[in-house]
């Protein structure tokens, strides 16, 4: 059985691009908000910048996937990381406020860019018994990132309001660099590559059931584990555990903490077992977790609530994207692209449509969320088996290739 060291060095590099493009994102997190007040603009102007961001994410996904058919995933992801560079560095400049909520919608779509990308390429260059693991270890490099850059970023917004944003082109710039030079002999990364090898449509991937299910499974977690929790949770413990904001971090941490425990645990077990049986238990025991939160609105529910939350994102970190590789026969830049844009729209609407519901109950807000969740659970529920079982370290052929049969694909 091949261990994490023996993956793909695609796998590696993409890893350490992860860290760095995570870690600048986390600097400059925190002085967002900071930096649009600074302009005199109220705190729903300052909010948008952080949504235009993610807005401009599901915008340029789907000109992503048909980029990288085109051209190839080595240059999307460079050029993608390039533009949110260089976007950071003007946006650091900027006199106006609408020349910072333009410069972040720009950067929008490179980031756009370089993750449907960077997602094709890490799914299709493991073999299927590799692709969980591959999975983890990427979303760890995010996971440490993310944990890593609102720290510094707290220390760095201190000095000085616009040196987040030139750190953050800083981690870009080495992200980026490192993509093109590690990965320039990357034989699926390339123009003429991308001009020869067999496509996926998305609609083929639209038809099986397993990819409606990942489709659901991402969108959910993005859903409570990113928007919802970000939104409400800072609320919800002032408001209704009536504690300070130290609070707020601990449980973060906890739900850090658990999730990136079960990344590499889940990603052996989807290799060996199998991407549903997690695909159905993530959604589960996140929506408990949500669940747990809003029937016992008390400390101990919600630090119960927000590891049974860390654990059950765990899961999906791994099995949606490992399925999404299972299902895609060479390239599917659009099948990809959608499969990311699920999850940017769980994070723009999660919060908006939670937060109100919550005006009138928390309880309420996060026992809608756990019913997002359980929905998505049906869903899996219903939805074939993906892994080949007897898969070798040698790449298996596609559910949906030409002429071919599976138990993955629909009838």
């Amino acid at each position: 059985m091949p261990t994490p060291t023996s993956l793909p060095r695609e796998v590696r590099i993409l890893v350490v691009v992860a860290f760095f493009v995570a870690l600048g994102f986390g600097i400059v997190a925190p002085a967002l908000p900071i930096f649009a007040r600074h302009f005199g603009v109220g705190r729903a102007l300052a909010g948008l910048v952080l949504s235009i961001f993610a807005i401009l994410r599901i915008i340029g996904a789907f000109p992503a996937g048909w980029w990288i058919d085109r051209f190839g995933e080595r240059i999307v992801m460079a050029t993608g990381i390039g533009i949110v560079a260089v976007s950071s560095v003007l946006a650091g400049a900027a006199q106006t406020y609408w020349q910072l909520l333009t410069l972040r919608g720009i950067g929008g779509i490179g980031s756009a860019m370089f993750s449907v990308s960077a997602l094709s390429l890490i799914v299709r260059m493991v073999p299927a018994m590799q692709r969980g693991r591959a999975m983890g270890m990427w979303q760890g490099g995010f996971l440490i990132g993310g944990i890593t850059g609102p720290v510094l970023g707290g220390v760095v917004t201190g000095v000085s309001i616009r040196l987040p944003f030139f750190i953050y082109a800083g981690t870009l710039f080495f992200a980026g660099t490192t993509a093109v030079v590690a990965l320039r002999a990357t034989p699926l990364a390339d123009r003429t590559s991308a001009a020869t090898t067999a496509r996926t449509s998305l609609g083929d991937a639209l038809r099986n059931r397993s990819y409606r299910a990942a489709l659901a499974a991402n969108f959910a977690d993005s859903w409570g584990a990113i928007g919802v929790r970000s939104a409400l949770i800072p609320l919800f413990v002032g408001d209704v555990l009536h504690r300070k904001p130290i609070f707020t971090g601990i449980g973060f941490l906890v739900v850090s903490a658990v999730n990136g425990a079960t990344l590499l645990p889940a990603a052996r077990y989807a290799d060996r077992v199998g991407r549903k049986p997690l695909l159905l238990m993530g959604c589960v025991v996140s929506g408990l977790g949500i669940g747990a939160i809003a029937v016992e609105p008390n400390l101990g529910g919600y630090f119960v609530g927000l590891g049974l939350l860390g654990f059950g994102s765990g899961l999906l970190d791994v099995a949606p994207g490992a399925v999404v590789g299972d299902i895609v026969e060479g390239r599917g830049g659009p099948v990809f692209a959608a499969y990311s844009m699920s999850s940017d729209l769980g994070t723009v609407f999660g919060p908006v449509v939670a937060g109100a519901i919550a005006d009138s109950s928390y309880s309420a807000a996060f026992g809608s969320t756990a019913g997002i969740l359980g929905a998505a659970a049906l869903v899996a529920a219903f939805a074939p088996e993906t892994l080949q079982k007897g898969a070798t370290n040698e790449p298996v052929p596609s559910p949906l290739a030409e002429g071919g049969t599976s138990p993955t694909a629909t009838s």
